[in-house]
Formats: structure tokens, sequence, C-alpha cells
């Protein structure tokens, strides 16, 4: 607990003015994460991805799936892909041949690992047009393995740690 309220004084300012950089955002947001429910971590990582101080939402997921084990890759597509469904992945330019993978909407780890983040970034800039909730949905998936958000950057930690705090 302690070391909660000492993460709380760093990001709030506590300590007079704007509050510092944060030595360790991936730490403090691992710390955060495991302490805070669920849905208080979606938002944080929600708010992180639409930042204007963070990379657009499709380039930011394109380098956490580069970043990820095909068993994490298989489950975010999954998640991405069945906000698009396989008819609107044939009509993607570059990307129809990715209809050919899919199975009643859903891919295997197999052949996930078919799929280069270029693709991915791509992809999520469909689906975040279609559907801008797309965004809370990748959030859920993250907010449930929240380790995987490492590759996110400090900035983006940071963001989102600031955001799950104010929840708190």
């Amino acid at each position: 607990m302690n070391a909660l309220n000492e993460i709380v004084q760093r990001y709030s300012g506590q300590s007079g003015g704007t509050a510092p950089a944060p030595e360790d955002p991936h730490a403090d947001f691992q710390q955060v994460a495991r302490a805070a429910p669920a849905p208080i971590v979606a938002n944080g990582i929600s708010q992180a991805f639409r930042s204007d101080q963070t990379p657009p939402f499709p380039e930011m997921l394109a380098k956490l799936f580069g970043n990820s084990d095909a068993t994490q890759r298989w489950g975010l597509l999954n998640r991405l892909l069945s906000s698009l469904g396989p008819e609107t992945i044939r009509t993607l330019p570059g990307l129809g041949g990715l209809s050919g993978l899919l199975t009643a909407g859903r891919i295997t780890p197999e052949q996930a690992s078919q799929i280069s983040p270029q693709q991915v970034e791509e992809i999520a800039a469909h689906a975040e047009r279609r559907n801008p909730s797309v965004i809370d949905e990748i959030s859920h998936f993250y907010a449930q393995h929240p380790q995987l958000m490492q590759a996110a950057g400090g900035l983006a930690l940071t963001i989102a740690v600031q955001h799950m705090l104010r929840r708190q």
C-alpha cells in the first residue's frame, strides 16, 4: 500500500507544482494494474491509445503486436478481427488474402503468425474508422494482460497510470 501511495504522489504532483516524469513508468504501470480493477485498467489503457501525446492507435497496436508471442498475437487478432468480420477484411486493399485465413471470423495461433505488424496496423486503422469503440475492446484485452503493455513505451504507460489513479 505504501508503494501505491508513493506512486499516487509521484503522478499527482503533490510535492508542489507539476509531477516530474516518473523514473520507471513500466514498473509503476504494472503495480497499479495489479491493484486496480480491470475496468479501471482498461480505461487507462484506452486513454493512452486515444491521447494526442502518443502515436496513433493503429501504430501503437502494431508495435504491441510485434512484441507479442504467438498466443498473444492470436488473442489480439481475434479481438480486432471480430470487430470487422471476414466480409469487410476481403474488401481491405492488400489484406484480402487474410479472409482465407479466417474460420467463422477467427484465426488460429499458427495463422496469426502469418500476419505482419504492418497488416495489423492497416486492420486497426480500418477498424477504428468503422467502429471507434474498438479501442475500448482492445483496451479490455490489454487490461487482462497488462504485462503486454510494456512495449507501448513510457509516455503511454504514464498516461495510463495517471488516468487509472484519477479513477481510483
